[in-house]
């Protein structure tokens, strides 16, 4: 009894509102904490993942760029004019003396100077032969017959060796010298001796003295150039998560393969030192909660504790309405709500027996009188109508050339309007029979002065293509070739498949006017632009389709023009079977 005394005695309204605003806030303040500690934690981790991966990267192409002067360098001594002529004398049946190789030996300092990773330089002839330095070495006895072979089948490449089986701390790289004045035949080997610490990491990913990972460089063999893991690093390579765990600890590891070198550089770096700012994330977190928490629980005493104090204070006075005093209750500086009951008692105590009224004041309906703009819209529906009806009433008056043409126009309009979910892509036989059509219309305009043809393999004719891709080719034809041409034009439009080739060849050929160099040059400039044309003119037809197909081929799609003035123009376009990059629909066939 003693427990539900002291129970009712602590049930008051002000520890009520009290403690739902402090569940409240402890609540809030939890969820918030550890949304954000989540979040940022996942967020912290994340940046640091791609600054790794970026740091990689970079790296990579450190790497590249070392591996490219050591290939350049030992071009230009390839390449060196002393060294061809040396070793097409050498082809011929010479044999080098004394004064050749002292001459070697002064080239070959000239172009260690330029790197200081470079070691030495040793020259073969194509008998495995060593010219320089001055011993009596075989090439392959130092490198192994392997390695000569690649060499020749690189022809004039550079072909990364390894390690040197003489001397572990350097690297070997050998290339194939060929004879520029003998097309490019073999003449000999050049071998390079690479310093080990050519491809040193250290100092690019960490500070001196910092020890936050493991960097581990390998070749396209699997020979290590460089690692700083002194332990089993295959596991560590041949990992398949991008998380390991190792002796208790969790590792991220980042791999990143050369296309230019084929090595792989791995990254080895301890989620520890991703997530460095937790604790201080979760430490300022926990701060601000603990502040945040103090100042709520004063807020919210002293709110209960005004909203509460009036209401005990007009209930003591209520409480005295038992013994038949009533009075007044005075005015009370609170809320409204405080206030309106202090006024409904006090209305209570003047007329016990009037029933009280509230009076709600009703908010003003706001009109919604807005105007909307009708939009005028053209519905492509009655303009085939039309076309059809014109039609009909032609055929009914025995104008068939005239209800041809009408025909003729409609279909080209459907197939130019007509925008259903994958239109943007026609067959080959769509898009021929709406090029029929447009020279059909033509021949009506022009007459005799226009003769026109297309070829197309039938087997071609359900190949995809770009819609409206060789029309504009057409019209540019007729209208600027032929239309400005006084006697009769030919336009023809072929199709052909390449051997050996899973392209198609399609050419719109026409004898009109032609162009001169300076209005061909102009156009060319305008292939070259990687953007659509804006402007209205003879070239823009062959910019916008030249722009269109390498947006849905590829930039290496172009198309070619020839023309000469007075005799015609030969524009051609390469496209392939199989479709394009925003086809949904895939060529399965062979035409």
């Amino acid at each position: 009894m003693k427990w539900k005394k002291r129970l009712y005695k602590f049930n008051t309204l002000r520890n009520q509102i009290l403690l739902v605003f402090l569940a409240v806030m402890i609540i809030v303040l939890c969820f918030v904490g550890i949304m954000t500690f989540h979040l940022v934690s996942a967020l912290l981790k994340n940046n640091a993942e791609k600054q790794i991966e970026q740091t990689v990267m970079h790296a990579n192409g450190r790497l590249e760029a070392l591996y490219k002067q050591i290939g350049a360098l030992t071009n230009q001594v390839a390449t060196n004019i002393y060294v061809q002529q040396l070793f097409l004398k050498i082809a011929n049946g010479y044999s080098p003396g004394f004064r050749e190789k002292q001459e070697l030996m002064h080239i070959v300092n000239t172009f260690q100077a330029y790197s200081d990773g470079i070691h030495s330089f040793e020259f073969y002839t194509n008998d495995y032969k060593k010219i320089f330095p001055l011993d009596e070495e075989n090439l392959g006895d130092r490198v192994g017959i392997k390695w000569i072979r690649q060499a020749s089948e690189a022809k004039g490449k550079m072909v990364w060796v390894g390690r040197d089986p003489k001397a572990p701390g350097y690297f070997l790289a050998l290339r194939q010298i060929r004879l520029m004045d003998r097309w490019f035949s073999p003449g000999g080997y050049l071998l390079v001796r690479v310093n080990q610490d050519y491809f040193q990491f250290n100092d690019y990913f960490y500070s001196p003295g910092e020890k936050k990972g493991y960097i581990i460089l390998m070749d396209s063999n699997s020979n290590v150039l460089f690692s700083n893991y002194h332990g089993n690093f295959r596991k560590l390579v041949n990992a398949k998560q991008a998380m390991i765990r190792k002796e208790g600890q969790e590792y991220l590891v980042v791999k990143q393969l050369s296309g230019l070198t084929g090595w792989t550089l791995v990254i080895v770096t301890p989620v520890k030192f991703l997530t460095e700012g937790v604790s201080i994330l979760k430490n300022a977190i926990i701060l601000s909660g603990t502040i945040g928490f103090c100042i709520f629980l004063i807020f919210s005493f002293s709110l209960s504790t005004m909203i509460t104090q009036p209401i005990l204070r007009l209930t003591k006075i209520m409480q005295r309405g038992r013994n038949g005093e009533l009075r007044k209750s005075p005015p009370i500086s609170s809320t409204v709500e405080i206030n309106e009951l202090n006024e409904t008692y006090n209305a209570l105590v003047e007329n016990i027996k009037h029933l009280i009224q509230v009076v709600y004041e009703k908010e003003l309906v706001r009109s919604r009188a807005e105007l909307k703009a009708l939009q005028a819209q053209i519905n492509p529906h009655f303009l085939f109508n039309t076309l059809d009806a014109l039609y009909w009433s032609l055929v009914e008056k025995e104008e068939e050339e005239l209800s041809q043409f009408v025909l003729n126009m409609s279909q080209l309009f459907r197939y130019i309007i007509s925008s259903s979910k994958h239109d943007e892509w026609v067959t080959l036989r769509e898009e021929i029979e709406h090029i029929r059509r447009y020279m059909e219309i033509m021949k009506l305009r022009w007459g005799d002065r226009l003769i026109w043809d297309i070829v197309v393999p039938a087997r071609c004719l359900d190949v995809r293509i770009p819609k409206l891709l060789i029309q504009p080719l057409v019209e540019n034809a007729v209208l600027h070739g032929i239309g400005n041409k006084m006697e009769q034009g030919s336009v023809l439009v072929t199709v052909e498949e390449l051997d050996h080739s899973p392209d198609l060849l399609i050419k719109v050929i026409d004898d009109g006017v032609g162009m001169d160099e300076k209005t061909l040059q102009e156009i060319e400039q305008l292939l070259n632009k990687k953007e659509f044309p804006t402007f209205k003119g003879s070239g823009m037809a062959i910019a916008n389709v030249n722009r269109r197909l390498q947006l849905y081929y590829g930039e290496d799609r172009k198309v070619v023009i020839q023309s000469e003035l007075g005799k015609g123009t030969y524009i051609s376009l390469k496209i392939p079977k199989s479709g394009g990059f925003d086809d949904s629909f895939s060529n399965d066939f062979d035409c």
